[in-house]
């Protein structure tokens, strides 16, 4: 398939010429949309069966994203790849994502551990930001999955990039990616960058607590 400039597509008069050169590309894209709502189906099943069991929803809310023409244009080229159809599929693990806001800790790894066990899920990367927190005190569990959609033509398995974070992490990730994306900030960055990696800990001792204080009332019930 020959290489795709998505931003000479964007920026084209040419009709014609954009649909013809985009098809590819767009393809692949609802295949990534297909992919994604079949784990968001999953979560949404898990999370239905689990509050049937426990009357605890494991999770508070779930969103999905596609990432756009040129957010993929921008992470190929920074990286130093060819900027393809073929080259997005091989080398961008995050086109498709869903982001799982839990409650609590505890419900992260149950429902993380749940969905990966589903038979025709493939998980092709772990990365545990909750045990082994960034440096900056970024803190979430990210799972890349592969899961099988079904064309009219063929099973394929798409991956999709699944963030889980309690509530009191996704506020902070929140802030903080507003601090880090901010072009016009000035003073002391390295201050607030610290104040921020403390708030993170903070937060994390809160979450355990809350944790503890719903396990506690969970062991009252069963008296």
């Amino acid at each position: 398939m020959a290489e795709i400039n998505l931003v000479q597509l964007l920026e084209s008069d040419d009709s014609e010429q954009f649909f013809k050169g985009a098809a590819p590309f767009m393809k692949l894209m609802t295949q990534y949309r297909c992919a994604m709502l079949e784990i968001k189906t999953k979560l949404d099943v898990l999370n239905a069966e689990m509050a049937l069991e426990s009357d605890i929803n494991p999770f508070e809310s779930i969103s999905c994203r596609i990432k756009t023409p040129k957010s993929i244009f921008e992470k190929l080229k920074r990286r130093g790849y060819e900027i393809s159809v073929e080259s997005i599929e091989k080398n961008l693990h995050d086109v498709a994502g869903i982001r799982v806001i839990c409650s609590f800790p505890d419900d992260i790894y149950i429902l993380a551990e749940k969905l990966c066990r589903q038979d025709d899920i493939r998980v092709v990367e772990k990365k545990d930001y909750i045990a082994n927190p960034k440096p900056n005190g970024y803190r979430s569990l990210h799972l890349i999955l592969e899961v099988p959609i079904f064309l009219s033509s063929e099973k394929k398995y798409m991956q999709v990039e699944v963030q889980f974070r309690t509530i009191a992490m996704d506020f902070w990730a929140s802030l903080e990616h507003k601090v880090r994306y901010k072009k016009d900030l000035t003073g002391d960055i390295e201050n607030l960058t610290e104040e921020l990696r403390l708030c993170a800990e903070e937060i994390s001792l809160m979450d355990m607590r809350m944790q503890n204080i719903r396990n506690r009332i969970k062991n009252m019930k069963k008296k």
